[in-house]
């Protein structure tokens, strides 16, 4: 699969690209979120993993737009974060995620989040 990791932080992004080419999927990285929309304009993708804090607008605010472009709206949205906001989790699927993970990710638990949103 196809699978656009947006995240600012470099290390979280090499580590949660390295579990997934481990197990066979190609890692788009995005590291703000302008970046990230363009990739997910640019190319076919079967899953956004997305962190909410990020340069340039916030993961939010990227799932909206995503959301809105019928290019991009059936894409699934697994939010990644480490934000302690009690009100995100429901606050993301209200606008379309399908999955909400909190850092530090457990690989085991990443992979299973990929193959049920891409059910």
């Amino acid at each position: 699969m196809n699978i656009l990791v947006a995240d600012d932080d470099k290390v979280i992004s090499a580590m949660l690209c390295g579990i997934l080419k481990d197990a066979g999927h190609i890692c788009i990285p995005a590291f703000d979120s302008m970046q990230a929309i363009m990739n997910a304009m640019r190319q076919p993708l079967d899953l956004v993993l997305l962190d909410i804090n990020m340069p340039g607008g916030t993961g939010v605010e990227v799932l909206k737009r995503l959301k809105n472009s019928t290019k991009t709206n059936r894409i699934p949205v697994v939010i990644i974060t480490g934000s302690t906001d009690a009100a995100l989790p429901e606050q993301a699927k209200a606008l379309g995620a399908v999955q909400f993970l909190t850092k530090p990710v457990d690989p085991e638990l990443l992979l299973q989040a990929v193959l049920a949103a891409t059910r």
